[in-house]
Parts: structure tokens; sequence; C-alpha cells
């Protein structure tokens, strides 16, 4: 509980969220990282999974992508990326955490569109609409609650790891848990310490709160009456 003390005091002190490499530079970091991060990994995972769910193929190997790709340890990968062409700072960082941010992206956007009734596309062709139709007119919207639950789910998951940027000098917050290491515990370090834990995980929860009410929004309301009375389909690698 002291350190817990000297973290609310560490926060209540302006001059650390306004310094040089304080809280609100740290904040800023992260957030473009994780951003980054989530895009890249929207641009390889919604792709893949709406293709493979529009074919109706490829389900065993997505849940096995998914899995494989969730058990990579991200601490191992940005260690091993600085290494590459890539070298050390952002760049390794958005990688590493855009490998992590693909499976809940590309699980639900899989199960997002074979979770839609065969009967749905059978009348969508019976009206005359093309394949390509059929997925941009009819799946896609109908995926949407899916693609956002996706998104929320890989959103919370960057935020949270994006900490771990510091061990390759890629900022955010984690930079503020580091020095508060190189203080040391018994020199107000441990203040410091449980401070960034603090913000990182009050981030996280203030980026899962947000993109719940964007999934609530997104949701045509006779899709959220539906998922209210049915469990909804739960994705395979979230």
């Amino acid at each position: 509980m002291n350190y817990f003390h000297e973290g609310i005091v560490w926060l209540n002190d302006p001059l650390n969220w306004t310094n040089p490499g304080g809280l609100l530079e740290r904040l800023q970091e992260h957030l473009v990282i994780s951003l980054w991060a989530v895009l890249l990994g929207c641009a390889i995972g919604w792709p893949l999974g709406i293709w493979l769910g529009h074919r109706g193929r490829g389900g065993g190997a997505v849940i096995t992508v998914a899995n494989l790709t969730l058990a990579l340890p991200t601490l191992a990968l940005l260690t091993i990326l600085p290494l590459t062409p890539l070298g050390f700072g952002k760049p390794p960082v958005v990688v590493a955490l855009a490998v992590f941010a693909v499976p809940p992206l590309l699980a639900n956007a899989y199960t997002g569109l074979r979770q839609i009734d065969p009967e749905t596309r059978e009348a969508a062709r019976g009206m005359g609409l093309s394949g390509g139709q059929v997925l941009r007119q009819v799946e896609l919207p109908l995926s949407v609650p899916y693609l956002a639950a996706g998104l929320r789910t890989a959103a919370v998951q960057v935020v949270a790891t994006a900490a771990l940027a510091a061990f390759v000098n890629g900022g955010g917050l984690g930079e503020i848990i580091s020095a508060g290491f190189g203080i040391g515990m018994s020199n107000g370090g441990g203040g410091q310490i449980v401070a960034g834990g603090i913000v990182v995980a009050g981030l996280a929860l203030l980026v899962e709160g947000l993109l719940a009410l964007v999934q609530r929004l997104v949701t045509p309301r006779p899709l959220r009456t539906r998922r209210r009375r049915r469990p909804s389909a739960a994705a395979p690698a979230a």
C-alpha cells in the first residue's frame, strides 16, 4: 500500500506530466505505436479472414494460425526484430504488436462471415447478386458486430502490451516504468513504477469502454436483440 500511495503522489505532481519524457509525451508515443500496430493488424487479419469466410474454407487453418500466433511471446519478438533491418525503435515494436493483434482480428472476421445463415446467401444469389455483391451488400454488413468485437479485443491487447516497447527503446508508457526500476525501489522508483502501471491499466480500460460503445453503435438493433437472446459465436483466438 505504501508504493500505491507513492504512485498516487507521483501522478499528482504536474511536472511528472509536462516535463520532457513525462507522462503526456509517453502517452502520446504509446497511442501512436498502438494505433499503427492495430492498423497493420487490420490490414492483414481482416482481408484474410473475410476472404476465407466468404469462400467457406480454411476454418481449421484460421484457428491454427491464430493460436500459433498467440503462442509467440511478444517479448521474444521484440528482442529478435531489432536484430533485423528494422533496427531498434518504433518499427519493430509496431510489427511485433501487429503480430499480436492479428489473431482476434482474423478469427472474428472469419467467424462473422461464417455465422450468416446460408439461406440468406442463397436468397441474395437468387436475386441475381454476384459473389462480390453478396460479400459487399449482405455478408459484410451482417458481420460488422464481429469485426468490431475483433477490433476491440485486438486494440485492448495491443495497448496493454505496448508497455514492453521500452525494452527496445521504442518509447511509450513502458519508459516510465523502466525509469522507475532504474531509480530503485528505495529511492522513490517504486511509486513511479506503480504510477506507470496505473496509467497503462487505465488506458486499456478506457479503450475497452470506448470500443465497447462503438461496437454497440455499429451493431444494427435487430442483431442486438438476437445476440441478447442467444450467445454469440466465440472467436477461436479471442
